[in-house]
């Protein structure tokens, strides 16, 4: 049986559901943005201090590839955390995830790389991909310059951000190189493609933020064609097999579309032998982990940043 809806999470949620639809199937992607943007300058978010902010340009297949270096206080060697953000592959940007690339630097004690990737519908499926092992191995590489230690990195992301960091990981592990990566931290990963959907899909299709039919949206402006459906790189749930991958710090969400798939790819990688720690938010919908719509103002995403500071410096 369903446990309620937090009832903080309802007011977020009754007002976002007045306000109307955030992403219809007539918009085109740059007007998503621009109501991504508008709804972040209507409600600035005093952003956590951190001791030095810089952006490195890395070298990239179509170009440099902007990363958001943060770095907190302390002595050096610390772990790195390269991030990836959410947005479905479409929106969002290092503005939207800075609050809480600021906050998980500070409380998890680690320098995180915010990676700036190409976005569709204008890079399509694969590019986006492509940039986030680049700049992985960029970072593995150039850890010690950073003040990090390169025995300690890790990847991350929400949402569409959280598939390309298990992706990375996937790819690095194809290539022998999985124990490079000290972990991976998934919150609510975009696992699998929305047809044939899942109970989630249906239940939460409506009214709890992000919809199934903005979850459709996504995928199409994402993919080439369905066909790419079936790769692994699009779909993690698609690989053959997730033996081998680095621990994996896995957070699903109670009143989220994409909660069956994210408990699917949980149960595989533990199957596959994968060291897997699952929190799964009762009363949380999408988003709540690290949206700067949600995650500034609730206190189970605070906790929550708690324990992936705790898992990340176990």
């Amino acid at each position: 049986m369903a446990t309620a809806l937090d009832p903080q999470m309802k007011v977020m949620l009754d007002a976002f559901n007045a306000a109307g639809p955030m992403f219809l199937r007539a918009e085109t992607a740059e007007q998503a943005r621009a109501k991504m943007r508008a709804l972040l300058e209507a409600n600035p978010i005093p952003a956590p201090a951190i001791y030095r902010v810089e952006d490195r340009h890395i070298p990239g297949v179509a170009g440099d590839i902007t990363a958001r270096i943060y770095t907190p206080e302390g002595s050096p060697q610390m772990g790195v955390l390269v991030f990836f953000h959410g947005g479905g592959f479409v929106v969002c940007t290092l503005e939207t995830h800075d609050p809480y690339c600021r906050a998980l630097a500070a409380e998890a004690r680690v320098i995180v790389a915010s990676v700036d990737y190409r976005l569709a519908p204008e890079h399509k499926f694969p590019a986006g991909v492509d940039d986030c092992l680049v700049a992985t191995d960029w970072v593995l590489e150039h850890a010690g310059e950073l003040g990090g230690d390169s025995r300690r990195v890790f990847v991350a992301g929400d949402s569409a951000g959280a598939t390309l960091a298990t992706v990375t990981a996937l790819t690095l592990r194809d290539r022998g190189e999985a124990g490079r990566l000290a972990g991976q931290i998934l919150l609510y990963p975009v696992a699998g493609y929305y047809d044939p959907p899942t109970v989630s899909y249906l239940e939460m299709a409506e009214g709890y933020g992000l919809t199934r039919k903005g979850m459709i949206w996504f995928w199409d402006h994402y993919l080439n064609d369905k066909g790419e459906a079936g790769d692994f790189r699009a779909a993690p749930l698609m690989a053959s097999s997730l033996a081998g991958l680095p621990r994996a710090f896995v957070v699903t969400a109670e009143y989220d579309v994409l909660r069956d798939e994210g408990q699917a790819y949980a149960r595989r990688m533990e199957a596959d032998g994968v060291d897997v720690t699952h929190e799964f938010a009762l009363g949380m919908n999408h988003g709540f982990a690290a949206s700067p719509n949600e995650f500034p103002f609730l206190p189970q995403a605070k906790e929550l940043l708690r324990r992936v500071a705790g898992w990340v410096a176990g």
